[in-house]
């Protein structure tokens, strides 16, 4: 199919923004954009390559990774081409690769497998004769590298002379990566921020700017590190040798690598490994899998620029690009409206996003979105899919700007924005759209958390008009949700049952399940723990709420109006004659007494929620976000910003397991 105006431009607009991205990534070692990024934009080419395949520059898709050598450096021509290895990013696309390598050899089994940890670093290639250090050479376009031999000599996990080996000929080549660890990597960026010098994106293009200087002292000056992960040489019969071997001359190896049975386990362990990644002293994108027999990589050969017998098990992406096709509102449970990004399906972080909050009308504005855009998505770990910003070299024109309604989309009442707030909020208290989330936020896990009655049953009994509030939920009958399309009799008495299980609740649940704007569930602990039962907590000043640890005079503001509102206590006085409300205990002096805990990502032996209580449970006081105050933070699996905040502030970081001994 002849491909139209449009897509033959965005082709164009494709091919010159990786040709560039490309550029400053290997030849001048400062990219504007993340490989995830940059990754996200080429696999588009690729996609629109395999549809149109003559409207698209194939030596830019299949061309040899690397850039141009500088020219301040010598030249050297490799001996064999350093050629890429193929992404792939989940095990449905390993299980396929090993199925297309398996077919085209035409054997029943590819494996062992040899993985190994894929460090983001400057490609090297050394040629040792006689057991000496010959050259040094860049990757360079593949073909042909920088000669950086004298720099090369500065990094003391690189031997210049190797004791003589029986297994090896007069001369070989050892492959690795150039790297900066990641906590130097820091430290230098900290003193290039203090001195007015621009920052290193990433740990990769600090050690390559290090290695690309005509000063060797200049490479020396940082702190360089060499992982040797091949062995080019004719009496190397599997992969694992020539890692062993590596080892045996005094090379740094890769101390995670290890040779696995089948495919199976090989999925394991990009599990395993990317469970401990933050604690990883380098930055690693990724597993490399490879045939252990060396026999069986040469036959399966290169497809092409890319071997068959290898292939880079990259961990899911943590910004993507993707298209913005619509801005809608939404109306929250406190009338506020917030604008939502509706987005081109993406897999982005793991998980399939098609949308995404955009905050509010300001933040729009800052970040120059428009309708249409290409934009950056970034989601990182258990954080919230965020819109980074436009791709502005892939307009066409055609984008346009974001009007915010002047009515709610909900009930048509006017929108207002009050004061200095960033928000603009619907002025009909009684809007259907805040109602209804309210009644959701009532019924939801940290609330009364009722099993069945999730958000779809909630609208369908409030569009059948069998609830209007929360208190109308306990009046419900089981005729009442069997009605409902798609519910039996069984279904409707279980979710009765679930609600009965609900009469008796804490306090801090009930606070919080309240939907007081700004009262999340650490603010509702912070009030049931300063005035333990819910009647002192309604008759509270707004003096008496200030001085509540943690809330702040807005917080404070927003508690004393929802219970000064006639309407709310005669909603909670109807709450209280179908809940019970068992008696606030305050926990007793514990060995987290006086701290500040946060807890970030998925843990293994408990939910957050539960691990939030235990650490209550010990006296902590249990905090949502991470400050200089705070005393410790709790890393479970993906932990996303909060860790890497601790960690920029020198919190004190706590494993799943520290915090279980700590609280014993």
């Amino acid at each position: 199919m002849k491909p139209t105006t449009e897509t033959l431009s965005r082709i164009k607009k494709l091919e010159e923004l990786i040709s560039r991205f490309r550029q400053e990534y290997y030849e001048h070692d400062k990219p504007s954009v993340s490989d995830d990024v940059y990754d996200s934009l080429l696999n588009e080419l690729k996609r629109l390559a395999e549809k149109h395949p003559d409207s698209v520059d194939k030596n830019l898709i299949q061309s040899l990774v690397g850039g141009a050598p500088q020219k301040k450096f010598s030249k050297i021509t490799h001996k064999e081409v350093m050629i890429s290895l193929e992404d792939i990013r989940s095990e449905q696309e390993l299980l396929d690769w090993e199925e297309r390598v398996k077919k085209y050899l035409g054997v029943k089994s590819i494996g062992p497998f040899y993985c190994e940890l894929k460090i983001d670093g400057l490609a090297m290639s050394l040629i040792y004769k006689n057991g000496v250090l010959q050259t040094a050479a860049t990757r360079g376009n593949g073909e042909v590298g920088e000669n950086v031999t004298r720099n090369i000599l500065t990094i003391h996990t690189i031997p210049f002379r190797l004791s003589p080996s029986k297994e090896l000929n007069e001369e070989f080549e050892v492959r690795g990566e150039v790297y900066l660890p990641k906590k130097p990597f820091e430290e230098l960026n900290e003193q290039r921020k203090n001195n007015g010098e621009p920052l290193f994106a990433n740990p990769r293009n600090a050690a390559a700017g290090a290695v690309r200087q005509l000063d060797p002292a200049i490479t020396a000056a940082r702190p360089l590190a060499f992982l040797a992960y091949a062995l080019r040489d004719p009496g190397m019969k599997h992969h694992s040798q020539e890692h062993e071997t590596l080892k045996k001359l005094g090379f740094q190896g890769d101390g995670h690598a290890i040779l696995l049975h089948n495919i199976q386990e090989v999925i394991a362990f990009t599990e395993k490994m990317l469970s401990i990644r933050p604690e990883l002293p380098f930055q690693v994108d990724g597993i490399v899998v490879t045939i252990n027999d060396k026999a069986l990589f040469d036959r399966a050969g290169i497809i092409g620029n890319h071997p068959r017998g290898s292939v880079a098990f990259k961990w899911p992406a943590e910004e993507v690009t993707t298209k913005l096709l619509d801005i809608t509102v939404q109306v929250g449970r406190t009338g506020t409206l917030t604008p939502v990004a509706e987005l081109e399906p993406v897999v982005v972080a793991g998980s399939t996003v098609h949308r995404a909050t955009l905050h509010n009308a300001d933040e729009i504005v800052r970040k120059g979105i428009l309708i249409g855009d290409t934009v950056v998505l970034r989601k990182a770990g258990d954080v919230i899919p965020e819109v980074v910003g436009p791709v502005l070299e892939l307009r066409t024109g055609k984008e346009r700007k974001f009007e915010f309604p002047k009515t709610c989309p909900i009930c048509g009442s006017r929108v207002e924005r009050v004061g200095d707030e960033v928000a603009y909020r619907c002025t009909n208290k009684e809007c259907y759209g805040s109602t209804l989330l309210q009644l959701r936020h009532f019924t939801s896990k940290d609330a009364l958390d009722v099993v069945g009655l999730g958000p779809k049953v909630i609208d369908a009994l409030y569009d059948a008009q069998q609830i209007h509030d929360q208190a109308d939920i306990f009046h419900l009958k089981a005729d009442d949700i069997a009605k409902l399309e798609r519910f039996g009799d069984l279904s409707a008495k279980n979710i009765i049952q679930a609600v009965s299980e609900r009469r008796t609740m804490t306090l801090p649940r009930f606070v919080y399940a309240l939907g007081i704007r700004h009262v999340g569930v650490e603010t509702a602990q912070a009030l049931s723990k300063k005035f333990l039962n819910i009647d002192s907590v309604r008759q509270a000043s707004l003096e008496q709420l200030q001085q509540v640890p943690d809330i702040g005079p807005k917080v404070a503001e927003s508690i004393a109006e929802y219970f000064a509102k006639e309407q709310n206590q005669h909603l909670l006085d109807r709450l209280l004659e179908e809940i019970t409300l068992e008696k606030m205990v305050l926990p007793k002096a514990g060995k987290l007494s006086g701290k500040s805990v946060v807890i970030t990502g998925t843990l293994e032996t408990m939910s957050r929620t539960e691990a939030q209580q235990k650490a209550r449970d010990a006296g902590a006081d249990v905090n949502d976000s991470v400050s200089k105050n705070t005393d410790y933070v709790v890393v479970g699996e993906k932990p996303g910003s909060k860790y890497e905040k601790a960690k920029k502030l020198g919190v004190k970081i706590l494993t799943e397991q520290e915090f279980v001994v700590l609280i014993k």
